[in-house]
Formats: C-alpha cells, structure tokens, sequence
C-alpha cells in the first residue's frame, strides 16, 4: 500500500499561517462588536400619509412612530407635485391661465390685465408661492436646476411670480431641493433627517453648497443620496465628500435588490473612500413583497439582514393593510416596536447607524499566511503526485513563496491576497478530506464491524475534519477582513468555484489512493491513464445513465443557486425549513451542510468500515466534501460577521452529524433485521 508523507515542515507553516489568520480574525471579531447600532428610518411622506389615511394629526401618528422605536425620517427633495398638493407653492401653465381668461374664470384684475397685454404665454410656467420660506429656496434652485435664463421674476400686483420656461409635465416632477419646513419639522419631532438629494446635471460647486447650506442646523444622521448619481458626480465628488466631513454626516449606501453590493450610483465607492469607510449599509424591504409577509415574518427578516449581512440603516414601509383584530396605525406601530425589540433582544443598541472602523490587516500577518498556503499548496501537491521529491517540494514552495510575499513588501499586494483566499477555501477542504482517505485505509475493515465503534470514531473524525477545513476560513478571513469587504465594496467572486473544486483536488487523491474498479483491491489504485480508459470502458445501463444525468442536473443547479445571481427559484418546503432554522439557532446551518455533506461525512465512514461498495465509498466521499467545502465558503460572505459564520459551520456540523447518525442507526437496524430474518430461515431450514 502507497504511504503518502505530510511534509512536517510544511506543516509547521501551516500551523504559523493559522495563528496569523486568528489574530486578524480577532481584530475583525472586535471591530464588528463596535457596531452594532442600528437605524430604524421610515419615509416622512409615508408617515404623513399613513396620517391621512387614519384621519388622526401628523403630531399625534409621528409621536407614535418615535415612542415605538423609529430613530430616523428620510426627507426627500420637494417637486412641484407635492407642493401643488401641500398648498405651499403652485405651478400654473400659462395655457391654463389663457384658457381661464377667455372662459371667465380667471377673475383677478391683474393676471387679466397681463393676458389683455400679451404678457402671459402660453409654452410658460407661472410659479406663485403661499409660504415665504418655500418661495425663496424655489428662487434660490430653479435658476440652479434650470439656468438662470430660463426663470426670471415678474410682478402681478402686489405678487411676486416666477416665470419659467420648461416642459410643465416634466417640471411638476422635477426635484426641487430639500424642502427646509420638513426638515425642521422632523427635528422638532425628536427624529434625525436621513436626507435624500439628487445630483445636478452639468452640477457646479455652488449648486452643492446649496444642498449643504440647506442642511446646516438640522440633525441629520446620513445622506443616502437619490437617482442614478451621487451629488457631484462625475467630477466634484471630492468636493462633496469635504461637505459631508464638515457635517459629520455619514453615507448611507442602498443594497441591491439581488443583495448583492449596492444599487448603482455614479461616484458611491468614491465617495466611500475619501470619507474613510464612515458609511452604513441600507436595506429596505421590496414594495411588492411586504404585503405578502406577515409581521412576524417582517420582523424576523431584520433580525436576520442586520446580523448577517452588517445592515445599519433600516429603511422601513408601513403596511396599508391592518392585522386581524387591530387597526392600520397599531399594526404599524407593532410592526415598529417589534423589530426594535426584536433588534435590541440579539444585542444591538437603536440610534443613528454605526459605521466601521477604518481597519486593514496587518501586511506581515498576511505575508505569513501567503506563507501558509504556499505550504498547503505544496503539501496537496506531494500528496497527489507520486515521486514529486523533497528537494522540488521546497524549490516549488520557495518560488511561490517569493512571488507571493514581494507584493505585499512592497505595499500592494491586493491582487495576490484575493488569489490566496481563493487558495485556502479550496485547499484546505481538499487536504482535510485527504486526511480521512489516508486514516481509513490505515483502518482493519469488516463487515462486522462494531456499530459503536464507527459511531465513536465517525464523531472524532468529522470535528477534526471538519477543524482543519476551517483553517482554511482563518486563512480566508485573514486575508480578505478590511472595511471594503465587511461594507462589501470589494466582494470574493470565487463562491461558485469552490463549490467544485475541492471535489476536484479530492478527487484526484481519490484515484491516487483507491481502485474503485476492483472491489478485491480496492487499496491498489491503478495508474491514471488505465483509470481514465476503464472508466471510459464502462458498459452502462439506461437506469444507470439516467440516475447520471440527473446527478449532473442537481450539480448544475446546486453551482446556479449559489449567490444571488441564480434563476432558479428556491422550492417552498426549502423555504419553511429555512425560516424553521432559522427560528431556532443563532445562525441558520446552511443547507448543503446540514442535508447533504455532513451526512454523507458519516456515511463515508461506515461504507468503508463495513466493506460497502468502493463506488459507492467513492460518491459519498464527494458528498461529503461538498460540506467541508460550503463550510470554508460560508466566509467568504465578509459582510457576514466573522463570529456567525463560525457559529454557523459549527451548528451545520453537529446537526449534520446527528441527522447522519439517524441514517446509520435506520441502516443499522435495517441490517440487524434482515440479519435476523436469515437466521430464522436458516433455523427453520435445519
């Protein structure tokens, strides 16, 4: 039998790499716990109207909102909609205006005097305003929105008029600058503003001081701004961002609606960037999608997407519907108080959203854990590459050891590290499951084999697997943790390669160590090439094929659905389960672990104990790495608190091992009877 040597030294760099990956892994754990306070935030406009529709005072609605736990208003920018609406301000075309004339209906002298004139135009707008504060900001922006010569005033008795040129269907929606008035009464309300701009087009320096000057005095906790672009973009960001840092106002960046990075808005990371990361990430729950859950099924979703996905700005809708028993204002206000209870049971505080520290790994702890998986890299390779001898073994890791730790020397060296993550999710699973291979065949088999025994030994075996598969999310974490993946600016985009890879490494092992072709020599593997043509060799049933394809089918599907780009919809069961799981434990296990790897992780050992078929050993080793595979993954999520995913990998163990444990004792008993039954038979035979 081959004996197959793990390099101690290589090892021993291994073991160092890990320690460097838990101190930075440490760190993050710190920086995490520092922020954990969350905004709750609703639309000022959303309450306003839930006002309206109850017939109840704004006063009254928005002190209901504050005494359940909401922190936060957006105010958005006024339009000439809402002010036709509100009675501030109006907007009047001068067709309207002309056409009133000639009916009779226009009926003030001086307006009838400017038509009688020529004075009034038809392609006009007339703007005339009933609050003087909202007048003039109007005057202040239209000439900023529109150039100033495209509005001009005019004198209609003792009324001052604007007069402005543009489309009076586009400009009843155009934004108009942040109303002020709102603002003010937000504040006076006991709420922080979350102010919501838009950008300008051709935008200048003037027109952003005039959003800044807007905000000066006012409590505001972020700007999140509107549109398709930052304000100032695409060429005074940077002067943007001075403005923010004046007024300590934080960014708020919407996540998309695949939950995946952010919504699109031209000059977001740079501004991000220049503000040193003093940014929160924004979830709002889909439109069409909160009418169909109920409010504890709400509730649990915030819980969920500020613990697992850093969320700090809340952005919350009212239901339009009321709840069995209770009215429209108490199910929203129930609807409030029971997430901001919900949020402050799982340990975060309710105020303006926390931003992250500015933090970076150490480059000399990441230089060594590029060290590490130089190591691991060049372990795997000795333990999959018959003669590869020692002194190439070091030559190998001496020159990759080089290439890898120069760019972090000289000060760079991002490309690298995200190479190296890359490395460690799949190497790691990969050497853990070798591991196992390389005890089981050092292991007497039997068909008798004592059932406690391979329950003990199946347990022992799964936790050190299992713990040396997550030395490779040390490694991961280690060299990903910065601000830039927990706002997740930067993402890993190797998710779906490690699903598949780590059955590949393993599956080359496999062959170096097992004949799966020869049940009676199952320890002597033959050469590669002879491998590859008796497989090609094999006569195949129709069954057979059809059972292939369709585990071909369910390994396409399984790579889709990973991330949130996949077009395959989640059956309803799964999502029952989901929510069941998620209900109970701190972090829900992950499917691929609980259902499928760490079941078949103790279905390897039996099988091979107990003398199963070597191709049926050979599939469940596969399976089985697909769990160790998903566990290293799990952190490759960096917006996922470091601490939860290592919850997560550890409750997806146990369960999956007890859920793996009920299949060997259902087998178990399965074998004793039929057992049981030929005894019978042959006792009555005699």
């Amino acid at each position: 039998m081959r004996v197959f040597n793990y390099n101690r030294w290589f090892v021993l760099l291994i073991g160092i790499g890990l320690i460097a990956g838990l101190i930075i892994s440490f760190q993050r754990y710190n920086v995490e716990k520092n922020n954990m306070t969350v905004e709750l935030a609703l639309d000022y406009e959303d309450l306003l109207k839930l006002a309206e529709d109850e017939g109840l005072p704004p006063a009254e609605v928005l002190a209901e909102a504050k005494n359940a736990g909401i922190t936060s208003l957006a105010v958005y920018e006024t339009t000439f909609k809402k002010l036709n609406a509100n009675g501030k301000a109006s907007a009047t075309a001068g067709s309207t205006i002309l056409q009133q004339y000639y009916s009779g209906s226009l009926t003030d002298p001086s307006w009838r005097a400017l038509v009688s004139d020529g004075e009034i135009k038809a392609a006009d707008i007339y703007v005339t305003g009933h609050d003087q504060q909202t007048f003039n900001e109007l005057k202040e922006d239209l000439p900023l929105r529109l150039g100033a010569d495209r509005v001009h005033p005019m004198q209609v008795g003792n009324e001052e008029v604007l007069v402005v040129k543009a489309n009076y269907e586009n400009f009843l929606k155009m934004n108009l600058g942040m109303p002020t008035d709102e603002m003010k009464a937000v504040n006076a309300a006991g709420f922080y503003v979350i102010a919501r701009p838009s950008n300008y087009t051709a935008v200048d320096e003037t027109e952003i001081d005039a959003v800044f000057n807007r905000l000066k005095g006012i409590k505001v906790s972020d700007i999140v701004f509107s549109g398709p672009q930052t304000l100032g973009a695409p060429k005074l960001v940077d002067y943007t961002v001075n403005k923010m840092k004046k007024q300590n106002i934080t960014l708020g960046m919407i996540e998309n609606v695949s939950q995946l990075q952010f919504y699109p808005q031209d000059g977001l990371t740079d501004i991000a960037k220049e503000l040193d990361y003093k940014a929160a990430r924004l979830y709002t729950i889909p439109k069409d999608e909160q009418p169909k859950l109920k409010l504890a099924d709400a509730v649990e979703r915030w819980s969920n997407t500020d613990e697992e996905r850093n969320i700090r700005i809340n952005l919350m809708r009212p239901y339009d519907k009321p709840s069995p028993g209770l009215s429209v204002m108490q199910t929203n206000m129930q609807y409030f108080s029971a997430t901001r209870n919900k949020l402050e049971a799982k340990g975060f505080s309710i105020g303006p959203a926390s931003t992250f520290t500015s933090y970076n790994g150490s480059p000399l702890l990441r230089a060594l854990l590029m060290l590490g998986i130089c190591a691991a890299g060049t372990l795997y390779l000795s333990l999959v590459i018959p003669g590869f001898k020692i002194k190439y073994q070091y030559l190998l890791f001496a020159l990759t050891a080089v290439i890898c730790i120069v760019p972090f020397i000289m000060g760079h060296g991002n490309k690298i590290r995200v190479i190296g993550a890359l490395a460690a999710a799949n190497l790691f699973p990969a050497l853990a499951m070798i591991g196992l291979l390389d005890k089981l065949r050092s292991m007497k088999r039997s068909k008798t084999f004592s059932f406690k025994r391979i329950i003990a030994f199946s347990f022992i075996a799964i936790v050190l697997t299992s713990a040396v598969s997550l030395m490779g999310a040390a490694y991961l974490s280690g060299l990903l943790s910065d601000v830039r993946y927990f706002l997740e600016i930067d993402i890993f985009r190797g998710i779906k390669l490690t699903f598949v890879l780590p059955m590949i490494l393993v599956g080359i092992a496999l062959c170096q160590r097992f004949n799966i072709f020869d049940e009676d020599n199952s320890l002597v593997p033959m050469p590669l090439k002879k491998q590859i043509i008796e497989f090609l060799n094999i006569k195949v049933l129709v069954k057979t094929l059809m059972i292939f394809l369709f585990l071909v089918a369910a390994l396409v599907v399984f790579i889709a659905r990973s991330g949130h780009t996949a077009g395959f919809p989640v059956p309803g069961i799964e999502l029952k389960i989901r929510a069941l799981l998620e209900r109970g434990f701190f972090a829900r296990p992950r499917s691929k672990e609980l259902f499928i790897g760490h079941p078949a992780f103790m279905i390897v050992i039996m099988a091979w104990l107990r003398k199963w078929p070597i191709a049926f050993f050979a599939v469940m080793v596969f399976a089985a790495t697909i769990g160790q595979g998903s566990m290293v993954e799990t952190f490759a999520h960096m917006r996922t608190p470091v601490y939860m995913s290592l919850v997560r990998g550890i409750d997806g163990m146990v369960l999956g091992a007890l859920l793996g444990l009920a299949v060997l004792i259902v087998v178990e008993l399965w074998r004793y009877a039929a057992s049981s039954r030929e005894r019978r038979k042959n006792t009555e035979h005699e």
